[in-house]
């Protein structure tokens, strides 16, 4: 039975699920499109909230260290921390380029390590995109809630920004909400939106898709650089003195802290099997954008520890504190909510599009129905997939308070982080002669030093996420053990029966 949940699948029976009739997707992404996808997922409003707070550090009143600041090191911390992700990132490539397939590190672990563990890690990336997507729309909402304030003086009522539980927990509280059979009406309108558009661009097609990210991360681009122009004539070199005021403490603070920054150029690997040349394209996409926006992070925190003292640093949003502290209250007031609401509208595209092809790819495989695995005719994208997991975000995030999940998503990327650079290790020895288009140097020492930072990331999260993860794996075991493990299949696979035209079998 054990040998059962340690049978592997070959690249090449993965590769012919990729290939059987209606199974196929449409390739249409080239290697702008990839990087252009990796700045959106990477760069989130963290971009104007982490720098601010990891510079400044935090200090509680009777001057006690809490967290150490990284003061104008932070642009260490930036470079420390790419260096870090580079190992993980290097291991996405190798993996990407050599197995070119949908499913991003589930599909590595099953080539890899066996049955058991792709599943472990696909149920873990299911909690990685749903929460994060969940998340990333409700400060969409926050943000986008006060921009239709300050710009367009339009109020939504509150019950339109309140989740549903978070009003039905409290009802004394929002006694002036609409009632229905006693209970407070509420629902988080703004998160519920943004995420059905997300939905309906996904199921028309990632070349549409693609375009819209194009346009958005252009944007977003924008307004970084705006900052930064702005900004440099601001600067006082006096504020980089002393630079690293905790020495190397505060630099590794700060480095832990900006971390999940940089989260997102994993989910581009799920993109593979609708890339034209991914071998090619996949690494210059992954690594392409990790540098673009190291270089991002690194000139925004230099700018922003120039123009003022650090130690003002430590607020909601730091940026706005900046440039209202040099007399720019016209672009403080506006630049945080604006820059946000398109940095998060890029995020939120990727993990929507990540996901759906998680539970394709298993769905391929057997662990989950057939249905999941159908390929609309004419969008060539994974319909139902799309459909269902656009729904389920949109009630999450419509419905619950999700302000203590992120340190959950973060236990699930960071266990696919150590997965992927497993793979790596473990093909080098088990498979030396398959064809890598994209080989990461210095194995296994660097895919060790990726394990061992986000071993030690997993050590510093919040007990309530690790028993949440612990618990949300052990609802995935009994999926598999009832369900999964009896309709793997490892022949030649079937014709993919597909929909027709309106997505009905």
């Amino acid at each position: 039975m054990s040998k059962n949940f340690l049978r592997l699948k070959s690249c090449d029976q993965i590769q012919q699920s990729s290939e059987a009739k209606g199974a196929q997707l449409h390739r249409a992404i080239g290697p702008v499109e990839l990087v252009m996808l990796g700045i959106g997922a990477i760069i989130g409003a963290g971009i104007f909230v982490i720098t601010g707070t990891a510079a400044a550090g935090d200090i509680d009143a009777a001057g006690h260290i809490i967290r150490y600041p990284a003061g104008p090191a932070i642009t260490l911390s930036f470079i420390l921390t790419a260096i870090g992700c580079l190992c993980c990132a290097l291991c996405y490539a190798e993996l990407a380029a050599m197995i070119p397939i949908s499913g991003s590190a589930y599909t590595y672990a099953y080539v890899s390590m066996g049955e058991i563990f792709a599943w472990l890690i696909g149920w873990d990336l299911l909690l990685e995109y749903t929460f994060d997507a969940a998340t990333i729309s409700v400060g969409w909402s926050g943000y986008m809630n006060e921009l239709l304030k300050n710009i367009f003086h339009i109020h939504l009522p509150e019950y339109l920004q309140t989740p549903t539980f978070h009003a039905l927990l409290n009802p004394s509280a929002h006694s002036q909400y609409p009632h229905l059979l006693g209970m407070p009406l509420a629902v988080n309108l703004p998160a519920v939106f943004i995420i059905a558009l997300m939905g309906s661009l996904l199921i028309r097609g990632v070349r549409e898709s693609t375009r819209f990210n194009n346009i958005i991360v252009a944007m977003k681009l924008v307004v970084v650089l705006v900052f930064v122009v702005v900004g440099a004539f601001y600067i006082k070199p006096s504020n980089w003195s002393p630079f690293m005021p905790y020495g190397i403490k505060g630099v590794l603070s700060g480095a832990a802290l900006i971390f999940f920054a940089y989260i997102g150029f994993d989910a581009l690997s799920t993109t593979a099997e609708e890339v034209r040349n991914p071998s090619r394209d996949l690494p210059l996409g992954i690594l392409g954008s990790l540098a673009v926006c190291t270089l991002l992070y690194v000139v925004v925190a230099g700018i922003l520890t120039g123009m003022v003292p650090y130690s003002i640093l430590n607020t909601p949003e730091p940026v706005a504190t900046a440039l209202h502290h040099v007399g720019l209250d016209f672009l403080g007031t506006y630049i945080v909510s604006v820059g946000a609401v398109i940095a998060l509208t890029s995020a939120l595209l990727m993990m929507i599009l990540g996901q759906p092809r998680i539970i394709f790819a298993m769905a391929r495989d057997g662990f989950l129905p057939k249905i999941l695995a159908w390929v609309h005719p004419r969008y060539r994208t994974p319909f139902w997939p799309t459909i269902i997991s656009t729904l389920f975000i949109m009630l999450l995030a419509g419905m619950c308070d999700l302000s203590h999940v992120a340190s959950l998503c973060n236990a699930g990327t960071l266990t696919a982080f150590i997965m992927v650079a497993l793979g790596v290790i473990i093909l080098r020895r088990q498979q030396p002669g398959r064809p890598r288009k994209f080989r990461m140097p210095w194995v296994p020492f660097l895919p060790i030093v990726g394990i061992a930072v986000c071993a030690l990331l997993i050590l510093s999260l919040p007990n309530a996420a690790l028993w949440g993860f612990l618990i949300w794996n052990t609802i995935g075991m009994v999926i598999y053990l009832s369900y999964g493990r009896h309709h793997t299949h490892y022949d030649n696979p079937a014709p993919i029966k597909e929909n027709n035209a309106s997505g009905q079998p």
